[in-house]
């Protein structure tokens, strides 16, 4: 019994330094980037009240169309 809690013991421990590896080496990726990596900056105005009620009706009314075409197709 004492065996099968020292292995018990090994496997958290394993797990938990090959957790913290898998950590460390996408940490490292990120450094290793191209830092003359091209940047794209979308400028745009923000939309107004009016206009986002409208762009949220519209999206709602292509969802309901799309969900009784498929409604109808079962």
């Amino acid at each position: 019994m004492n065996v099968l809690k020292n292995f018990e013991a090994l496997f958290v421990v394993t797990v938990a330094l090959a957790c913290g590896a898998t950590y460390a080496l996408d940490q490292s990726n990120v450094a290793a980037q191209d830092p003359n990596m091209q940047v794209v900056v979308v400028s745009a105005k923000r939309l107004t009240a009016e206009q986002k009620l409208q762009s949220l009706l519209e999206e709602r009314a292509t969802t309901l169309a799309a969900d009784a075409k498929k409604a109808n197709a079962i």
